[in-house]
């Protein structure tokens, strides 16, 4: 098992991360009867794409040596109605100016777009990724 999920009442949940017992709460929007005060489950979503986008290009930079620290990460989420689902998730990455050179980047890239969460998701959500590599 990897979590463990307990509903706290009020649309929020307690998520417990078995191996290292971490904790995270979710609530649901301000726009779907929600409270708000904590990531939704479909923000929850959009930041996974983004960490394991991040993450899986950490792992090539680690055996490259190159660092991306500090790399930010912008997500925005779109939601639709009818059913209520995400319609889109827009990510931009802010990397650190490496003096890669452009096969280097799009190795990254490429890495990013081809990450686990993204290739879990349904074909119909549109996701939109743009890398800004700083100078």
């Amino acid at each position: 098992m990897t979590a463990s999920v307990i509903y706290k009442g009020d649309l929020r949940c307690e998520c417990t991360h078995l191996q290292s017992g971490t904790i995270i709460e979710t609530d649901a929007p301000t726009d779907n009867r929600g409270k708000g005060e904590r990531f939704s489950p479909t923000d929850s979503l959009c930041v996974a794409l983004a960490t394991c986008m991040i993450t899986t290009m950490g792992i090539r930079a680690a055996d490259m040596q190159v660092d991306l620290s500090e790399t930010r990460l912008d997500v925005t989420k779109h939601m639709l109605s009818d059913p209520r689902r995400i319609g889109k998730i827009e990510i931009t990455l802010h990397l650190p100016s490496l003096n890669l050179d452009e096969k280097d980047k799009m190795v990254f890239q490429k890495i990013g777009d081809n990450c686990p969460v993204m290739k879990s998701l349904h074909p119909d959500l549109e996701v939109i990724t743009e890398y800004i590599w700083e100078v």
